[in-house]
């Protein structure tokens, strides 16, 4: 019969009480006292060990202490940054996060630290993990957005709305397959979309291959999702490090590849199509039993690059020093100064041999100066071809000006050859997802001008080394317009009269800045409104030493510039005399062009002071120049070229003046805001509409990546509808950084789909900088440095003409978000 014992039965002993030990619990209380002394001292590493042995030894205690041992491993993990001592500095987050492996703060803490190290695939898992653990997490929010943006470039979005390229793409695919190329490598799969179009066409064996892990396991996920996952083969890894049959079982017969940038070689499809005709695809001429019309080919076959010479003021002043004085320093005698893009045939691995732009788009627009011309062919099937292009002897080819003017560069675009009968081109103003090619010129003259073409180290290169004007051979040293020529009388001599002058060494001394630092170097409104604020400020902080008795007339003003990046505030300053100026700038390129134009404006050397030069922490950085020696006033610039305000920079001045009465430059900014409707920002925000991209489901997966602020935007050519007149959404108190921003009201002007919330319009200001009272500098001035930026809505408002819509703008460490709902009645502002 069933036991009939009350007493429940256990399969296994019944564990034993835990029993207290007073020497644990002892070590335990005396660890975290230890902790919080060392705390209270700053002694945050000592502080680090305590909280770990205390927590490890007694987890019951983790609530408690998780805020103090948050805030001390963030500042030992600052200590550890500033002298280099990353190991241990990432030893210590893992250590944190095998104590509280699903904090969202440790995790975002530690994202950022991975960022910083170049670790984006990395920093991108923890910032994901941490807005799983915790949705509405802004820091971690905006940490994704921002690692989006490395790891899935925009481009990709604008490709995969660009509905010409894709279906030129799957038709020279189908074409191919078809004809009997029945293995396929796609290399630099991307989200996957080749390898598909080819695994549809009938192709037996596809392989793909992607070097970033982001888009390899975005790869994977999209051709699972549409039912290929056991069909596609795809590697992560590069192409040059795979082999056959280890990575591969067999050579293929067909290489399909968008590896193509604005210089068509910049993605390095040279080098990845030479491995490829040597080691993974069929020869051209092999004929298989089993594939018998199959040879190998290349998708695309061949491209033709296009260029000519233009004008464009926008192009110049990114790349050149256009001006010769700005804020009261001359700029004449403080040697050249260019951007880090050299327009020469010489390969330089400390510059690049192009910049990008979209030419359409471009403030004020180009004026080509001459036909356009071709620059170069090559057939991608031709592997002899490839291999000689680096060796080819350099092309130098005479163009004939067609138009007056300056001379600022060379504009190239090309034609991807994908087959006999589908090609792309990449043209101005051709409706592509592809910018053009930017060759910079720095010095110009002459009526007809010789251009040379190369292609060495894989990267195309053109320059303009000589015109000619009136017969004779001028080289491109003064900048002089370029004229209407008139017919040439001798041109064999003229020819080699160029040819003599191109052995002649022309090197020159200059400094390289970063095109954004050239064009700020060259906006002479912003710097003479600082210089006029600076004056005012130093004449005023005089007044008031003279006032007050025993003053000493010979005490220096301290003046602290702590803008980040590139700026000439505080050689400004130091220019007004008896000011000591403490730069925040960095980079010792960057130091270099401030002595230069110390040097030759006669600023005496001790007026100008590096300030994080030989600091060790951030502690250090904050007690300069003494305790009993305060700022006098505090320079700041927290608007970055991009159109963000800089992030954590605000927080940073906080800190440096918290609790302390001076003068601050700027005073207020006021940020101002319109309504836009614009398909251009929707193709590079995400995969738009509700048809599957060539019939495969991309979109859920890549947008995930979606970011929904835009960047480095310019209204004056940006296309888009305005909704509304433009409207002030609130003033940024620099001193503030958790101040509450209310909400605003906007009226709809025009009917239309509202799709984005720029901060500003193309007509209105965005943001108003006043440096006092009387002195505003606004960052859509026709010759600003600044570009603009959008907040694209994640769902599209339809809204008419009379609505209104409640936008909320929310301020978080130096980040603005927002938001647009429609709203009933209007409200005054407030």
């Amino acid at each position: 019969m069933p036991n009939a014992s009350t007493k429940p039965k256990h399969g296994r002993r019944t564990r034993r009480r835990h029993r207290d030990d007073p020497a644990r619990n002892e070590l335990v209380s005396s660890s975290l006292e230890s902790a919080q002394q060392c705390l209270f001292n700053q002694d945050y590493g000592t502080a680090f060990v305590h909280y770990l042995l205390a927590l490890n030894l007694a987890p019951v205690f983790k609530d408690f202490a998780k805020d103090s041992f948050r805030f001390t491993l963030s500042k030992w993990a600052e200590e550890l940054d500033s002298v280099g001592r990353i190991q241990d500095l990432f030893n210590c987050y893992e250590q944190a996060l095998e104590l509280f492996p699903d904090d969202e703060v440790i995790l975002n803490s530690m994202g950022e630290h991975l960022f910083r190290m170049g670790f984006r695939d990395e920093a991108a898992g923890h910032f994901h993990k941490a807005l799983k653990l915790r949705p509405d997490y802004p820091e971690a929010r905006e940490n994704f957005y921002r690692v989006a943006n490395w790891l899935v470039e925009r481009w990709h979005f604008l490709m995969l709305n660009d509905h010409r390229r894709n279906q030129k793409y799957q038709q020279a695919i189908e074409r191919a397959v078809q004809s009997g190329c029945s293995t396929v490598l796609d290399i630099g799969t991307g989200t996957g979309i080749l390898g598909m179009c080819a695994k549809k066409a009938g192709a037996s064996e596809v392989y793909a291959c992607e070097l970033s892990k982001t888009m390899y396991e975005l790869a994977c996920e999209v051709v699972s999702a549409n039912g290929l996952g056991g069909s596609i083969n795809i590697l992560h890894m590069k192409s040059l490090e795979m082999e056959v049959p280890r990575d591969i079982p067999k050579r293929v017969s067909l290489v399909v590849t968008e590896t193509v940038d604005a210089g068509l070689f910049g993605e390095g499809i040279m080098e990845s199509l030479i491995h490829a005709w040597h080691n993974l695809l069929l020869p051209r001429q092999v004929m298989m039993l089993s594939e018998p019309s199959a040879t190998g080919r290349v998708i695309p076959a061949g491209a033709t690059v296009f260029g000519m010479a233009i004008k464009c003021p926008e192009i110049r002043r990114h790349h050149g020093l256009c001006v010769s004085e700005v804020g009261g320093l001359s700029l004449a005698d403080s040697g050249e100064l260019r951007s880090p893009v050299s327009c020469s045939s010489v390969p330089d691995d400390s510059m690049e041999p192009y910049t990008t732009e979209r030419l359409s788009r471009l403030p004020g627009g180009y004026t080509a100066l001459t036909l356009p011309f071709t620059a170069l062919n090559i057939d991608f099937n031709n592997v002899q071809e490839l291999e000689g292009l680096s060796s080819r002897p350099v092309q130098q080819m005479w163009l004939p000006v067609t138009q007056e003017g300056e001379l600022d560069a060379l504009a190239v675009w090309f034609q991807l050859h994908l087959d006999e009968d589908n090609s792309l081109s990449t043209k101005p103003h051709e409706d592509t997802c592809w910018e053009q090619a930017i060759y910079p010129v720095h010095t110009t003259k002459g009526d007809t001008l010789l251009v040379e073409v190369s292609c060495r180290d894989a990267y195309l290169r053109l320059c303009s080394v000589a015109v000619l004007r009136g017969g004779q051979e001028i080289r491109l040293d003064k900048p002089l317009a370029l004229m209407n020529p008139g017919p040439s009388q001798n041109p064999e001599a003229e020819l080699c009269s160029a040819l003599a002058c191109l052995q002649t060494d022309h090197t020159k001394d200059y400094c390289v800045l970063e095109c954004a630092e050239m064009a700020l170097l060259n906006n002479k409104e912003y710097h003479n409104s600082f210089q006029c604020a600076v004056t005012k400020l130093i004449s005023r902080l005089k007044l008031n030493n003279t006032r007050q008795e025993a003053a000493d007339s010979s005490e220096l003003f301290y003046v602290l510039d702590v803008s980040e990046g590139f700026s000439l505030l505080s050689l400004i300053a130091a220019s007004q005399g008896h000011v000591k100026a403490y730069s925040s700038v960095e980079k010792n390129k960057q130091q270099e062009v401030l002595k230069r134009l110390a040097r030759s404006n006669n600023i005496p050397e001790e007026s100008l002071e590096f300030w994080l030069n030989g600091t060790e922490d951030e502690q250090g950085v904050l007690q300069r120049p003494s305790t009993e020696k305060l700022w006098s006033a505090i320079i700041l610039d927290c608007v970055e070229t991009c159109g963000l305000v800089r992030q954590k920079l605000m927080e940073k001045a906080s800190l440096v003046s918290a609790g302390r009465r001076r003068e601050d430059i700027p005073e207020r900014i006021v940020v101002y805001g319109m309504l836009v409707e614009s398909d251009m920002l929707l193709l590079e925000s995400a995969v738009q509409g509700q048809e599957p991209t060539l019939g495969f489901n991309i979109a859920p997966f890549i947008n995930q990546f979606t970011v929904p602020v835009h960047v480095f935007l310019d209204f004056s050519t940006l296309e888009c509808k305005h909704l509304s007149e433009s409207v002030e959404l609130f003033v940024l108190d620099l001193m503030d950084t958790n101040a509450n921003y209310t909400t605003r009201q906007v009226k709809v002007t025009t009917p239309g789909t509202l799709t984005n919330t720029p901060f500003s319009d193309c007509y209105s200001l965005w943001y108003h900088i006043y440096l006092d009272q009387d002195i505003c500098v606004s960052t859509l001035s026709q010759n600003s440095h600044w570009k603009q930026a959008a907040v694209v809505l994640q769902e599209p408002l339809q809204v008419s003409a009379g609505d209104w819509l409640c936008l909320t703008v929310n301020l978080h460490k130096s980040t603005i978000s927002m938001s647009a709902q429609p709203d009933g009645e209007p409200r005054p502002m407030g």
